[in-house]
């Protein structure tokens, strides 16, 4: 039960709820928090803020106040590696990953919270790379006061999902690079490739354990695939060779050395020529000419997850061409834009 209180009449009451307070560029906060015993100082103040009534509540059986209903969702909402940020803030709490890694977000169950009204849960996308301590989602009751069944049939969905939102930890790979083309293995060029890897698998808190040339030779790529998968790669990348040129054989080199799945193609762009590949649950990535020339291609995509432990299928690739079209931004802010999402 609610019911109003002139501003003027609220002295030595008790706040029920935050206020916020608005300064166009200047500031949003919290300006009074909710338990603040109003004071006579604090009328103009309140009504600088346009507040001319305040709430005062009785809440009754079946229903929580903002602060309860958001300290039960994100509890429910929390998975592996994901956890409340502190106590509610005006209402709404924020969820924060726990260790690096890769959020995952159950995309059907989020919407179906968010069909129940009264209740909201926002995220960011699904696989995107989080960090330790990044906020990666919110959530909150629309009304001051919830009805307790809205909130718990939200947190139902959640705990029966094992939670809305997990972070994945990256493993620590023992990468083998192989930099193939005629031109770079007999010194024509210099190679460009090893630097663009070495710098992408760092950033992920992996390592290179050794780099290999091969030229355009199918049979010799296969052989430098086989000794890293001897040497103890855990993940292997292949650089160019993967165009249809009648020199680029770096992808019958992969398929030689046989695996339980060899994909070639992706609707991304850059990178509609990336071929990925398992052997012995080793992920064999090809990756084409492009992931030197552009800073960001269809690896930053692939390589978290692969890190993460996933084992992609052509469903998932596929799944990549929605937001898959790089806009080559003359100042790149990825991954702050739309490619990938």
């Amino acid at each position: 039960m609610n019911k109003t209180v002139k501003v003027a009449d609220a002295i030595g009451m008790v706040l029920a709820h935050d206020i916020t307070e608005i300064r166009q560029g200047e500031h949003k906060g919290r300006a009074f928090k909710k338990g603040h015993v109003v004071r006579p100082e604090d009328v103009d103040h309140l009504k600088r803020l346009g507040k001319n009534h305040l709430y005062v509540l009785d809440i009754g059986p079946g229903s929580l106040h903002e602060d309860e209903a958001a300290a039960i969702l994100a509890d429910a909402f929390c998975g592996a590696g994901v956890m409340g940020a502190g106590e509610p803030k005006e209402g709404k709490i924020e969820l924060t990953a726990r260790h690096d890694g890769l959020l995952k977000v159950d995309v059907d169950a989020l919407t179906e919270v968010n069909l129940l009204g009264d209740i909201m849960c926002a995220s960011l996308h699904t696989n995107t790379v989080a960090k330790e301590g990044m906020v990666v989602a919110a959530t909150r009751s629309i009304p001051l006061v919830a009805a307790a069944e809205f909130v718990e049939k939200a947190a139902d969905i959640g705990r029966k999902r094992g939670g809305l939102f997990r972070v994945l930890p990256f493993r620590k790979a023992r990468a083998g690079l192989i930099i193939t083309g005629n031109e770079v293995y007999e010194h024509l060029i210099e190679d460009k490739f090893e630097a663009v890897f070495r710098k992408k698998i760092a950033n992920m808190g992996s390592e290179v354990f050794g780099v290999a040339f091969a030229p355009d030779d199918p049979g010799i790529i296969e052989q430098e695939i086989r000794k890293f998968l001897a040497d103890g790669a855990d993940l292997i990348m292949t650089s160019g060779g993967m165009s249809v040129d009648p020199d680029d054989v770096t992808r019958q080199g992969i398929r030689q050395v046989g695996g339980e799945v060899a994909m070639y193609g992706a609707p991304v762009l850059p990178g509609a020529m990336f071929m990925i590949s398992y052997v012995g649950g080793v992920p064999i990535l090809g990756v084409p000419a492009c992931g030197m020339f552009y800073s960001i291609t269809i690896l930053d995509l692939v390589l978290p997850r692969v890190l993460a432990g996933e084992v992609l299928t052509r469903r998932d690739i596929a799944a990549l061409g929605h937001g898959g079209m790089c806009l080559n931004c003359a100042t790149c802010r990825y991954p702050v834009c739309p490619f990938g999402k």
